[in-house]
């Protein structure tokens, strides 16, 4: 597959969605949560508690919908302010209790509007940056489809960060890149390839740590294995000092390019 065919792939409608993840690998555990104690519930960002075998976390996930009803309710994966802050406020629950943390990312990017940014996007997502490279309990992000821009980015300052082989994670969309650079969107796909936004180009470049291969619903064994690996991770980094832990993080980021220059 080209890199931009892996796009459509990673915008495909009929592809599992977080809500299928989480139904998938915790079941009737999931406990969701809601609000973000300031303004209110935004629907593009499922959170809450679940049992990993026998291990409490905190799931958040960015939730397109599968349908245009569940789209348009969930607002195409585009989440608000107070999306942000209820998963901040989630993962400071989590460092409280030292419960891991779990996030799934989908999504083309953090809500543009007009309402979005008088209420503080840009200092949401740069708050949930600077609170998570701090968080004193494990993190681990996995993109399962679309990774647009600092929206993504924004509940992917982790510990690991992992991919799903026809996920993208990228700081533009091909079509948003090609329209800046030519003038021209239909030049997309020349964009995406040159923006180094597959699975495989970012494992090249040191920026996530491990590829995932796509699950399909009925693939029961698939999940088993995956959540074992998510539990084998947790385990592993519940077991690190907590400064040690932090400091692992910091450095994961810093670290990130220089090896490939």
């Amino acid at each position: 597959m080209t890199a931009y065919e892996k796009v459509m792939a990673a915008r495909d409608s009929k592809k599992l969605t977080a809500v299928d993840y989480i139904a998938h690998m915790f079941g009737e555990s999931f406990i969701e949560l809601h609000g973000d104690r300031r303004y209110a519930d935004d629907r593009a960002i499922i959170a809450g508690l679940a049992m990993l075998y026998d291990m409490p976390v905190t799931v958040i996930g960015i939730e397109k919908g599968r349908n245009t009803r569940e789209r348009m309710e969930r607002n195409f994966g585009q989440a608000h302010p107070e999306g942000y802050r209820k998963a901040l406020r989630l993962m400071k629950q989590a460092e409280k209790f030292h419960r891991p943390v779990l996030c799934l990312v989908d999504t083309s990017g953090a809500f543009p509007g007009i309402g979005a940014e008088e209420r503080g996007q840009g200092q949401a997502i740069a708050e949930n940056l600077m609170e998570m490279m701090t968080l004193k309990t494990p993190v681990l992000t996995i993109l399962i489809g679309e990774g647009g821009s600092g929206g993504a980015l924004a509940l992917a300052v982790a510990d690991e960060v992992w991919m799903f082989e026809n996920a993208v994670y990228s700081v533009i969309s091909p079509e948003g890149c090609a329209s800046i650079l030519w003038k021209d969107s239909s030049k997309a796909p020349e964009a995406a390839e040159a923006l180094k936004m597959t699975a495989q180009d970012l494992f090249g470049l040191g920026v996530i740590e491990r590829i995932i291969r796509q699950p399909k619903a009925e693939d029961s064994a698939m999940f088993e294995s995956f959540k074992l690996l998510i539990s084998r991770t947790f385990e592993k980094n519940l077991e690190l000092p907590v400064d040690e832990l932090v400091d692992k993080r910091y450095n994961r980021f810093r670290q990130i390019g220089t090896q490939h220059i």
